[in-house]
């Protein structure tokens, strides 16, 4: 497949790239691309996206952190799917996965999510999406230090107990199979946005 890729020299990016390659598919610029894949900031994601969208281009976004209805909006006049991942690493969506039955028996929760001080938004958009499948209030507490990559756990506190779901990405190589993933399905999904890499597996 023929790939613009977006934030190509950034941290993702460059550790996506030679992947996307490896993988068989060629990276181009945007007008012979058969799908475009963005990782680069809240601020420049939406007009990228929309761009491609205007040239007939689906889309797959790793970017957290920008409101992406305009994307959905223009992706369903346009009759094109979009792709969305708070995180791209399979054990991540596990983790999220697990938090949400946790939910069922101990209902009393709170997330810490660590990453590296470069990255701005905070929450993080997987921990925006752990807390979004939690009933009620779950707080939130966002840590920015250097020597980090991604990391985040789920505290579930119950009378006497503590049950601790956590995952922990070390290096960005984690993220490659979620976007190969969301890569093989983009054409298969309907148009607008869908979110989430649990709706692929």
């Amino acid at each position: 497949m023929k790939i613009v890729l977006f934030g190509r020299g950034g941290k993702v990016g460059s550790v996506l790239a030679p992947a996307l390659e490896s993988a068989g598919h060629e990276l181009v610029d945007r007008s012979p691309a058969e799908a475009a894949v963005d990782f680069t900031a809240a601020d420049a994601v939406v007009a990228n996206v929309l761009d491609c969208l205007d040239a007939g281009i689906p889309a797959v976004i790793g970017t957290s952190g920008a409101d992406l209805g305009p994307v959905d909006a223009r992706a369903r006049e346009r009759g094109l799917p979009v792709f969305f991942a708070p995180n791209f690493a399979l054990g991540a969506v596990l983790m999220m996965r697990f938090a949400a039955e946790a939910a069922a028996y101990l209902p009393r929760a709170e997330i810490v999510e660590l990453h590296n001080e470069a990255k701005k938004d905070a929450p993080s958009g997987t921990a925006l999406a752990t807390a979004d499948l939690i009933p009620g209030e779950v707080a939130i507490h966002s840590v920015r230090l250097p020597g980090l990559v991604a990391h985040q756990e789920v505290l579930f506190g119950g009378d006497g107990q503590l049950l601790t779901i956590r995952h922990d990405t070390y290096s960005r190589d984690a993220y490659v199979p979620g976007v190969l993933l969301a890569l093989e399905k983009l054409r298969s999904l309907p148009p607008g946005l869908t979110t989430g890499l649990d709706s692929l597996l």
